[in-house]
């Protein structure tokens, strides 16, 4: 408030009291009306920072009025001030003689106006800095009501003025230097002030902006939320920083952005006089930072396709992992089709060279939609084969193996779809669909590009996929074709088995394995029965398993004892993966160095034989697990069999065991995948398996009777048996193949075994033909007396000539005819092609001529001789034993 005192009319309000009434136009800059008043200037005021003092000088140069002011600017307070000498308080001791000549000069009628330096009494001088002032002074002669001249003086304080003055220049240059948009805006909401950055920004001179409001800048929408905030800024005082407008400037349709920063201005007071904004273009920024955005957002979604794609070797299943990384991360909708020959395991699809050949939808995703799409807006169903048209742009992606942008319909919800062909080293397998609805981001390049990678990544992967697909088809018919076909027969034996590769036992893709199982007839209606598991998995594993069974097959027709097989089967081993064979293997494995050079192939093994006449079996093991019998009414328990050493070690002998079974008991043989898994130890799952085989028992009576074995009426179909096994072991399937077999007991009855022992001398032959005679018609099989006479009186004649000791004869009866003639002697008979000159030489021909299948074995105590007729009514047909001997001449 300014000391100058106010003069006023006072009037009566409508209360009654006094009122003062404002000179109205004073402060507007109108003409003052009749009758108008002065009033005092309001808080916050220029007078309240330049602080204007006054006091008044009497005739003898003493102070007779001190103000208020004036005491806050000397700090001396009137009741001191007033009869002070102003030039001996205020002035220096050098200067006070000018002064009283200024004095004298002012009182004799004199206006004067000038700075004049001065001094604080000791008493208000807090610091020494603060002792010597500066004030400008305005001298007024004036006179008193007796006539004498007086002087009134105002007083600035100069140091004051020109804090005032910096200010205001700095002031000036923050808001008209400032690179940022700067503006001042009142309590109204309008521009009171801009600068020229803002100016430039938005066109015209920095006065064109005065008086607009938010709303002349900003779309409807964005204005009021300005505005809003505006209005929250002046009421709260609260600051904004870094608030986000959108809009845009005169002449450009570009969508620009500014960062604002809002804070409440007041006057020295205090007094709310607006808000000052102040904006900055990050239009640059934001879309940088987009960009920046988008990188880190492809880059982690190439990371997330790194990581997901690929972990199945299933085609469909790689296909449905790239989807689940694109959507709803990269596009909205996706597709992705194959081409139905890759599915079908051709090498190279037909219709290549156009892009129209049949594709297969083999996997869809959708954020929005449960509608499969394709390119050409037709709807396209999960699983279904179709083409798409040669000028079509789906069609230009496959035949050019280059992606394509195909826009959305007119209406419809796609906005723009990519085509991107999956290619995998320089082949096209199929073409992937990326699209986005309308209102999310258009695609870009970067965009495009990384469609294309995340394709070819996928596209990789599914080519290892039918790469591996067909390779493992491969393994699995080879697999296969090593396995016994159909439903093994043997004599004496009611056989079912089980083969699951580790695909089928876990649902999931796996390497074939080198599991195999096989049944073997042997003469004598004898029975190997063989169950192995080549270490290792994928097709080394099973070539080495059609090696070895192939030599266990080879072995068994020698006849060989089970010890002496695996033994066999050892040597045989050791040399698969040397190139020289056993000998190779063997220098090899003395010479460490080299020793890595060869393959090692180990494998289990146990073989066993049954014979059906005296119902023994003798197993011999190699490294693998016991066999495990069930007898009637009794609980299963596994065999104590010597296991050995897998073959391939070498070295070590193998033993044998002997068992006698009785009629109905049940043989089980398998392979670890059936009772091993990483979730269940050995031990767990031989129990479970034994657990399995015991009870509901399947020896058990109730069971419909197996059709291949009437005579075991009472017990349950060995199939069943099979199933029940593979459910109740279920969980402990691993992903290692499964073999199982498993054989019922069923020796051959008394009554089908004829058996004699003959003399050495020549009425043997004779004797011979006629118990054969005599049991073949006991037998009912009369059409085969003749040559079953023929044939005995051969075999007999050799043993009394070339053999040693008596003579054994035995008939056995059961799916064939067998006859046997044993002696002592160990030298093999051995077949050769007589002369026609010859008178003998021609009884082993004969017997080849006019048996379905002869040979010879050893025994422990001399040889046997053996030959095979079929029985009436099979489709065998023999030769004429007539025709027969006239062939040998």
């Amino acid at each position: 408030m300014s000391e100058i005192p106010a003069k006023a009319t006072e009037s009566e309000d409508s209360s009654g009291g006094p009122r003062t009434e404002a000179a109205d136009g004073l402060f507007s800059g109108d003409a003052p009306s009749a009758g108008a008043m002065w009033q005092s200037s309001p808080p916050g005021s220029m007078y309240d920072y330049i602080k204007v003092a006054s006091f008044s000088i009497g005739p003898d140069g003493l102070v007779d009025q001190w103000s208020l002011r004036a005491e806050q600017l000397f700090g001396i307070p009137a009741a001191r001030a007033v009869g002070m000498d102003p030039i001996a308080a205020f002035v220096d001791p050098d200067r006070r003689e000018q002064g009283q000549r200024k004095m004298a000069e002012i009182l004799d009628g004199r206006e004067w106006t000038g700075v004049v330096p001065f001094r604080l009494p000791d008493t208000v001088v807090r610091d020494e800095r603060d002792r010597e002032g500066l004030a400008e002074v305005y001298v007024m002669p004036t006179r008193t009501e007796e006539g004498e001249k007086a002087a009134v003086c105002i007083v600035v304080d100069v140091r004051t003025l020109r804090r005032i003055e910096t200010d205001l220049a700095a002031s000036q240059a923050i808001f008209g230097q400032s690179p940022f948009g700067f503006l001042l805006i009142d309590p109204d909401l309008r521009v009171r002030r801009a600068n020229q950055r803002f100016a430039s920004i938005f066109g015209g001179s920095v006065d064109d902006h005065r008086g607009k409001g938010v709303h002349d800048y900003l779309p409807r929408g964005e204005a009021e939320r300005v505005a809003a905030t505006l209005r929250r800024v002046l009421e709260t005082g609260d600051s904004i920083t870094d608030m986000h407008v959108t809009g845009f400037v005169p002449g450009s349709e570009e969508r620009r952005h500014w960062s604002v920063n809002l804070y409440r201005v007041h006057s020295g007071s205090g007094r709310s006089i607006g808000v000052a904004w102040l904006g900055t273009d990050i239009t640059a920024r934001r879309a940088a930072a987009r960009e920046a955005a988008a990188a880190r957002r492809n880059l982690a979604l190439l990371n997330e396709a790194g990581a997901r794609i690929g972990n199945s070797l299933d085609l469909e299943t790689t296909a449905r992992e790239l989807l689940d990384v694109v959507v709803p991360g990269f596009c909205d909708l996706a597709t992705v089709d194959l081409y139905q020959g890759l599915l079908a395991g051709d090498e190279t699809p037909p219709g290549l060279a156009d892009g129209s050949a049949e594709v297969r939808r083999v996997a869809f995703a959708s954020a929005v939609s449960e509608a499969p799409f394709d390119g050409t807006g037709e709807r396209v169903k999960l699983g279904a084969v179709h083409h798409y048209a040669f000028n079509s742009p789906c069609a230009a992606a496959l035949r050019t193996a280059r992606p394509q942008t195909v826009p959305g319909e007119e209406g419809g919800l796609v906005q723009s779809t990519l085509a991107v062909p999956m290619v995998a080293h320089d082949t096209v397998v199929g073409l992937a669909q990326f699209a986005r609805t309308k209102g999310s981001e258009p695609f870009g390049d970067r965009d495009r590009d990384l469609a294309v990678e995340l394709a070819a990544r996928a596209a990789v992967c599914i080519d290892n996929a039918r790469l591996y697909r067909r390779e493992h088809e491969r393994a699995l018919i080879l697999q296969r074709s090593l396995l016994p076909p159909g439903d093994p027969e043997a004599s004496g034996l009611d056989i079912a088995c089980r083969y699951l590769p580790g695909n089928a036992a876990t649902g999931r893709p796996s390497e074939v394995g080198g599991d195999w199982f096989d049944v073997i007839e042997l003469p004598g209606h004898r029975t190997a029965l063989v169950v192995g598991d080549v270490m290792g998995r994928g097709l080394r594993a099973a070539v080495a398993m059609g090696e070895l069974r192939t030599a266990v097959r080879t072995l068994a027709q020698l006849d060989l004892e089970p010890a002496e097989v695996l033994s066999q089967l050892d040597e045989i081993a050791r040399g698969l993966g040397a190139p020289g064979g056993v000998r190779q293997a063997t220098r090899a494995a003395r010479r460490p160095r080299e020793a890595d050079l060869s393959e090692v192939y180990l494998a289990t093994c146990v073989y066993a034989v049954y014979d059906s006449v005296t119902r023994r079996c003798t197993f011999a093991n190699a490294g693998h697990l016991p066999p495990v019998l069930v007898e009637p009414g009794e609980p299963a328990l596994m065999l104590d069999v010597p296991p050995g050493m897998p073959l391939g070690v070498g070295g070590e002998p193998f033993e044998e065991v002997e068992v006698e079974l009785p009629e109905g008991a049940l043989l089980a043989l398998y392979t670890d995948g059936l009772v091993e898994s990483r979730d269940h130890p050995l031990d767990e799952g031989l129990q479970a398996f034994v657990g399995a085989l015991t009870g509901p028992s399947p020896m058990a009576s109730g069971h419909p009777p197996s059709a291949t074995a009437p005579r075991a009426d009472t017990h349950p179909n060995l199939e069943d048996v099979c199933d029940h096994v593979l459910n109740t072991l279920d969980t402990h399937h691993g992903e290692d193949d499964i073999a199982l077999l498993m054989a019922r007991v069923q020796g051959l009855p008394a009554e089908s075994v004829g058996d004699w022992t003959l003399p050495r001398e020549p009425r043997s032959v004779g004797r011979a033909r006629e118990h054969a005679r005599a049991q073949l018609l006991g037998w009912d099989l009369e059409p085969l007396v003749d040559t079953t006479e023929l044939l005995v009186s051969e075999l007999v004649t050799n043993a009394l000539r070339y053999g040693e000791g008596e003579i054994r004869l035995r008939l056995l009866l059961d799916r064939t005819l067998v006859c046997e003639v044993w002696d002592a002697g160990l030298v093999q008979p051995r077949r050769r092609r007589a002369r026609d000159t010859d008178e003998g030489g021609r009884g082993l021909q004969l017997v080849g001529l006019l048996s379905a299948a002869w040979g010879s074995r050893r025994t422990p105590r001399g040889k046997t001789v053996w030959f095979e007729l079929p029985l009436p009514g099979t489709d065998t047909v023999l030769t004429d034993p007539a025709e027969a001997l006239l062939s040998l001449f």
